[in-house]
């Protein structure tokens, strides 16, 4: 896809992983060996999944990245490929493939680490000045560079884009870029993170009023909250909480990008990350439009 295809575009501008999850009986301890059961390999990665889960809720989505040139890397692009997104700007890079190490017990609950491989060699330059238009919303996290991910929120700006940043993992932003940012989605521990750096509350008002942007703080499963707005999850039997933070970002992404107002894309948000905890996996988690629509029917 590029610029003029479509007059509404996700520009996603992130991190492309290999998942390999185990089940466990619970999550270990410090310094703790727990045997779980059979591996998993799935494609991954914040920035894959929320572009699939934009792509999956109906979005046009260009995915900016970069895998390695091994084993793994058209295995950590299949859910991006099977999903439709445009992959011309994904690099081929020297190294490994990003990979993430999951461990995931029988509540849902998850630990994660995650090796970046190709992901540090990604670069702002990769999405051409075109693609940043007004039409466009630039959706981002923290798993590459931090200076290419400010970079091109300084260039997003100028070019009138709308901005979506997932402040996933919590870790630091030029303050001046941070401004730029339209919508900031940060979940608890993220919140929590980002408060103490700006010596502000850890409610989306506190911190909205703070950054100077939108912060929507998700809260699990007591939905989200923005503020002066709290949007309740629907109650689900969780499965696998891993990607459901991912779901949320890239559904309300596709969602403001249609042109849905916040509270709307928000509710939208929820009920699509609340069908993700319900179901194994990553990507293979992520609902598809239909499933949200009728979800949200009920």
């Amino acid at each position: 896809m590029v610029a003029g295809e479509d007059p509404l575009v996700i520009v996603c501008f992130g991190s492309i992983n290999l998942d390999l999850i185990v089940p466990v009986a619970r999550l270990p301890g410090p310094g703790e060996t727990v045997l779980g059961g059979d591996c998993r390999m799935e494609p991954g990665g914040k920035g894959a999944n929320q572009a699939v889960a934009a792509a999956r809720d109906g979005a046009g989505v260009v995915m900016a990245g970069a895998v390695g040139r091994d084993a793994l890397a058209a295995p950590a692009l299949s859910g991006l490929e099977a999903s439709g997104a445009d992959l011309g700007r994904v690099a081929r890079a020297d190294g490994a493939t990003g990979c993430a190490l999951i461990a995931v017990d029988g509540g849902g609950r998850n630990q994660i680490v995650v090796a970046p491989g190709a992901n540090a060699a990604v670069r702002a330059a990769q999405v051409e000045d075109a693609l940043l238009g007004p039409a466009t919303t630039l959706l981002l996290q923290m798993e590459l560079p931090e200076p290419e991910t400010a970079a091109l929120i300084r260039r997003a700006r100028r070019a009138g884009a709308r901005i979506v940043l997932n402040l996933a993992p919590a870790l630091p932003l030029a303050v001046d870029a941070l401004r730029m940012v339209d919508v900031l989605v940060a979940n608890e521990t993220e919140a929590a993170w980002l408060a103490d750096r700006l010596g502000a509350g850890e409610d989306a008002a506190a911190l909205s009023a703070a950054s100077g942007t939108t912060v929507i703080r998700t809260l699990g499963a007591a939905g989200a909250e923005a503020a002066g707005l709290i949007v309740p999850a629907p109650a689900v039997t969780a499965t696998d909480t891993t990607a459901a933070g991912d779901c949320f970002t890239g559904v309300l992404a596709a969602a403001l990008d249609r042109g849905e107002a916040l509270e709307a894309a928000m509710r939208r948000a929820v009920v699509a990350a609340s069908l993700a905890c319900t179901r194994a996996g990553s990507q293979r988690s992520l609902p598809t439009r239909a499933e949200t629509d009728a979800a949200l029917a009920h």
